[in-house]
C-alpha cells in the first residue's frame, strides 16, 4: 500500500511540474516611442467601437471631423488609453488567482536504523499529504473581492476612456474658436499696420500731429501682439489635440462645424443622472463592494486556521499504520483583530471618499450651469450690439470709398467691429467648452440629457 502511496505522489508531483509555466524575458524598448503612421484615409475599425457613450461608425479622416469622429479616433490610437487597457489583464490576473484552490502539501520521510535490538526492517518509511482548510473556507470572499475589483478596473477604464473623448471634443471646439479669433486677430493687425503707415506719411508731410501718430503706433502694437498671442494659442490647441488623438505631430486635422448643444435640465434632475451614469462613481461602488468582501474575509480569518492531513506510514516492525492530522492556532492574543480593523478603516475611507465625489459632482454641474447662464446673457449682449456697428462700418466704408469720408476713419469702424467680434468670439469658445465641462461632469452625452 505504502509503494502505491509513494507512486501516486510521485506522478502527482511530475504532472504538476510538466503544467509548470516557463520564464520568457522582454526587454523593454529603450528608443522612443514614435508613431510609425498616422491614420489614413477610411478607418474602419472605428466601426468596431462600442460605448455606451458614443457608437461606432466609420471615420474618413480626410474629411472635416465631428465631434465623434475625433472622440473615435482618440478611443483608437491614444496611448495612454492603450496603456490602461494593458492594466486590465493584472485585475484579471488575480481575479484568476483568488479563484484557484491551493495545492496540498507533501511530506516525504525515511529513517535508518542503525543501532539497537533486530528488527524486521532496517528503517522506517513515512508519507503525509495535507491540504490548507482555513483558506478554502475565506475562497468565497476573495473571489467577491477580487471580481468586484476587475469590476472597478474595467469601470476606471471606461471612465478615462470618456475623459480622454471630452478632452478631444474641448480641444476641437478651442481650436475651431480660435481659428476664428486668429482670422479676426490678423486682419485687425493688417489694418492697424496699414493705418500706421498712413499715418507715419501723413506726419512726414506736416499733415496731422505728433500725438496722432503715436496713437497709431500704439494701437499698431497692441494689434500685432494680439494677433501673435492668438497664433500661439493656436498652435498650442492643435498641438494639445494631435497629443490626444494619438497622431504625429504633423498630421493635418481637419475640423467640422461645432455642433450647437442642447438646452440643459434643471440641476436637480441633472444631478440623479450623473450619480446613476457616471463611471467613476460606478468604479468607487465596485471599489467599496471589494472592500466589504475584504472585510468580510478578515473577520472568516479571526477564527482558528485549520489544516487536515492524511498520513501513511510503514515502522521497522514492518507495521503499516495509516493516520490523519488536523492542526489549528489557538485564538487567544492575536484573532485577526489588527486586519479586521485596517479592512473596516479602509472601508470607512472609501466612504467617505464616495461621499466627497458626490459632494464634487453637485458642485461642478451647479458650476458649469451657473457659468453657461452668464455667458449667455453675455453672448447676447455681444450680439445686440455687433448690429449697429456692423451697420456704422459698413456705412463708413461706403462713404470712404465715395470720398465723402478718410479712409481712417472706415479702417478704425471696421476695427472696432473686429474688436467686438473678437470679444464675441471668445465669450462663445467660453460657453462651447462650457457645455462640454457640463457634458464630462454628467457623464452623458448631451443628446441623451433630455431623455427620460
Amino acid at each position: 500500500m505504502l509503494k502505491k502511496c509513494g507512486v501516486l505522489v510521485s506522478l502527482a508531483a511530475l504532472g504538476s511540474l510538466s503544467a509548470c509555466a516557463s520564464y520568457q524575458p522582454q526587454p523593454l524598448d529603450t528608443q522612443a516611442a514614435v508613431l510609425a503612421s498616422a491614420p489614413e484615409g477610411l478607418v474602419q475599425d472605428a466601426a468596431l467601437i462600442e460605448r455606451p457613450f458614443l457608437a461606432g461608425k466609420p471615420v474618413d479622416v480626410s474629411q472635416p471631423l465631428d465631434r465623434d469622429a475625433l472622440g473615435l479616433i482618440a478611443l483608437l490610437y491614444n496611448p495612454d488609453l492603450i496603456a490602461l487597457r494593458k492594466r486590465t489583464g493584472v485585475a484579471e490576473a488575480q481575479l484568476l488567482d483568488a479563484r484557484l484552490i491551493p495545492d496540498p502539501s507533501v511530506g516525504l520521510s525515511a529513517d535508518r536504523v542503525i543501532s539497537g535490538p533486530p528488527t524486521a526492517l532496517s528503517g522506517t518509511i513515512a508519507a503525509q499529504i495535507a491540504q490548507d482548510i482555513n483558506s478554502l473556507r475565506s475562497r468565497g470572499a476573495r473571489v467577491d473581492s477580487a471580481q468586484e475589483g476587475v469590476n472597478q478596473v474595467r469601470l476606471d477604464l471606461a471612465w478615462a476612456e470618456w475623459q480622454v473623448v471630452e478632452q478631444v471634443r474641448l480641444l476641437g471646439v478651442r481650436v475651431s474658436y480660435l481659428q476664428r479669433i486668429a482670422e479676426l486677430a490678423e486682419a485687425n493687425r493688417a489694418d492697424a499696420e496699414d493705418l500706421l503707415q498712413r499715418t507715419l506719411r501723413a506726419a512726414g508731410r506736416g499733415d496731422i500731429p505728433p500725438d496722432q501718430l503715436q496713437a497709431a503706433r500704439i494701437a499698431a502694437l497692441d494689434a500685432a501682439d494680439r494677433a501673435y498671442t492668438a497664433q500661439i494659442d493656436l498652435t498650442g490647441a492643435q498641438q494639445d489635440l494631435r497629443r490626444q488623438l494619438g497622431v504625429p505631430p504633423d498630421f493635418a486635422v481637419t475640423l467640422a462645424v461645432p455642433a450647437d448643444a442642447p438646452a440643459v435640465p434643471a440641476l436637480l434632475d441633472m444631478t440623479d443622472a450623473a450619480i446613476t451614469e457616471r463611471l467613476d462613481l460606478a468604479a468607487l461602488r465596485a471599489g467599496y463592494a471589494s472592500q466589504e468582501a475584504n472585510v468580510r474575509q478578515a473577520i472568516i480569518n479571526q477564527f482558528p486556521a485549520l489544516n487536515l492531513g492524511f498520513s501513511v506510514t510503514r515502522d521497522s516492525s514492518d507495521n503499516g499504520i495509516i493516520g490523519a492530522l488536523l492542526d489549528f492556532t489557538l485564538p487567544l492574543w492575536n484573532r485577526n483583530r489588527g486586519q479586521i480593523a485596517i479592512e473596516r478603516a479602509t472601508r470607512e475611507a472609501l466612504r467617505a471618499e464616495y461621499e466627497a465625489r458626490l459632494f464634487a459632482v453637485r458642485a461642478d454641474l451647479a458650476q458649469s450651469l451657473a457659468l453657461i447662464s452668464d455667458l449667455h446673457r453675455e453672448e447676447a449682449r455681444l450680439a445686440a450690439e455687433i448690429e449697429p456697428l456692423q451697420q456704422f462700418s459698413d456705412a463708413t466704408a461706403r462713404a470712404a470709398g465715395r470720398g465723402d469720408l478718410p479712409l481712417a476713419t472706415a479702417m478704425t469702424a471696421r476695427q472696432s467691429l473686429r474688436d467686438k467680434q473678437l470679444l464675441l468670439a471668445s465669450v462663445q469658445q467660453s460657453l462651447a467648452e462650457q457645455y462640454i465641462a457640463l457634458e464630462l461632469a454628467s457623464g452623458i452625452p448631451w443628446q441623451n440629457w433630455n431623455r427620460p
